[in-house]
């Protein structure tokens, strides 16, 4: 497995988090689970937990591999930008964790 993590500071994470989840859980056949200030999509391939504090989004990717690492932070990204349109692009620093 390979992980990787970005904080992006935000005070709407929690409802670009909420957002993101009921999408997902809508559009695709994935395992989603919501709680207080966080959630987590269990994909295929990967997993992503989303956090939100008042100041701050933090995603957390775990993957099978380094290319669906590299595919899902797009695909979080990309996502979370459209839900934050009015102030995107959010600027993910994705971090690899050991």
């Amino acid at each position: 497995m390979t992980k990787a993590t970005a904080t992006v500071p935000t005070e709407n994470g929690w409802k670009y988090v909420q957002q993101l989840c009921k999408h997902w859980a809508h559009k695709l056949d994935v395992d989603v689970t919501e709680s207080a200030q966080k959630g987590v999509v269990i994909f295929a391939e990967a997993t992503a937990v989303m956090t939100s504090t008042s100041d701050a989004l933090t995603v957390e990717l775990d993957a099978n591999s380094e290319e669906v690492l590299e595919r899902m932070k797009g695909v979080v990204s990309s996502h979370l930008d459209r839900f934050a349109f009015r102030e995107a692009p959010l600027p993910f620093d994705w971090k690899a964790v050991a």
